[in-house]
Order: C-alpha cells, then structure tokens, then sequence
C-alpha cells in the first residue's frame, strides 16, 4: 500500500494532553467529512476545520510506495538530542485513518518511534497506536468509543459534551472553535470545564505561540 502525504515537520504539539511535547507531524492527504475545498464547506459535516490537507506539496510531503519509506522519512525529521527520550510521531490530517494500517504502525515502531493518532473516530484504528485522540464531529457516526484521550471543538450544535462523558476515555478535553468568536467560545469553555470538572481545557498552543 502506498500512502499520500501532505506535510511532515517538527514542531511541539499545540493540543491537548500531549501539549508542549516535541514530536514529528505526519500530515495524511484526504479526509471523509470535507473535500478540503472552500467551495464546498458550508455543505459538509466538519465546516470549521482549519487544516489544508489537500495535495503533497507542503514541507517533505509526497507518496510514499512503502511503509518503511515513510516511516524513515519521519524518523529523519526528528531532531531531539540523544537523551533518551523516544521520538513521538502524531499522524493527523486530514483524517489519517483512511491510510494508516497495522503495517504502517508496525514501520514506525521499527524506526523505535512511539505512534500518535489525531482522528475524527469515524474509522476503525489499526492495532498497535499508542496513543489516539478522538475529535468528534457533530453529524458523524462514531465508531471509537474507547481510547486515550477525546478532544471536543466547542461549542458544536449537536455534539454537546454531554453525549460522550459515558464514553471509555482516559481523557475529556474541551478547545474552544477558533474563528470569529474565539474569544467567545473560550470563555464558554473555561465555564464548561469549571462546572463539569471531568473536562479539562485544551488550547491551540502552537497559534497563541505563533509556530507550526
């Protein structure tokens, strides 16, 4: 199988329970809930997503005909020093899981990388991820109802939190929607979280910060 990349670069992730930690970004071409044209966005299920993944022209993006081949190719854009820490990999789109398989995550272990997934949980996950975070998207089906960690953009109308706290979780974060109204959703946020304390904040660090 090959597989078609947008980007790879590293950077610090900006979301959720892994903020702050180094990590190489594999951005998957493709996704099932928008075409990634503007034209099309106000008729789609996700009309918020702020991520081009359309095409392999961003940084050392491309198709790859092996697994070994991308996964060397994240492995080398890895730049920690020798300290013993291991290179985490975050395989985003887009949605990655129209692409990733076992064989794909069998590759990124063998480079020694720990495995990372950003999906909108509407496909099954290969075995072997290590870590896998879901972003729900009002209107879609879920079919990952249990993993590490769930990161719901908010407000949406239709996936109220409320619909996923009985979900088998390790952890619930709210991100406030970035747009317009960020400011607005925010403050939303930070209320939601103070009275359901189940739910923790997570903010897009990497814009507040001003990197990738």
């Amino acid at each position: 199988m090959s597989y078609t990349v947008k980007e790879i670069y590293y950077t610090l992730q900006g979301e959720g329970l892994h903020t702050g930690r180094p990590a190489v970004f594999c951005r998957f071409t493709g996704c099932n809930l928008w075409s990634g044209r503007e034209e099309e966005r106000h008729t789609v299920i996700c009309q918020f997503c702020d991520t081009d993944f359309i095409g392999t022209d961003g940084p050392d993006g491309g198709k790859f005909e092996t697994a070994e081949a991308l996964a060397l190719a994240v492995k080398e854009q890895w730049r920690g020093k020798n300290d013993g820490t291991i290179p985490f990999v975050v395989c985003t789109g887009g949605e990655p899981l129209l692409q990733m398989d076992e064989t794909l995550v069998g590759a990124f272990h063998a480079q020694g990388l720990e495995v990372g997934v950003e999906t909108n949980g509407t496909k099954p996950a290969p075995s072997g991820i290590d870590h896998i975070c879901v972003s729900p998207k009002a209107g879609s089906e879920l079919v990952i109802h249990r993993a590490h960690e769930l990161k719901l953009v908010f407000p949406q109308e239709g996936a109220s939190p409320e619909a996923y706290t009985s979900l088998e979780f390790d952890h619930f974060f709210l991100q406030p929607m970035d747009g317009p109204n960020r400011e607005e959703n925010t403050l939303a946020s930070v209320r939601y979280c103070l009275d359901h304390p189940k739910w923790r904040l997570s903010l897009q660090a990497h814009k507040l910060i001003g990197i990738l």
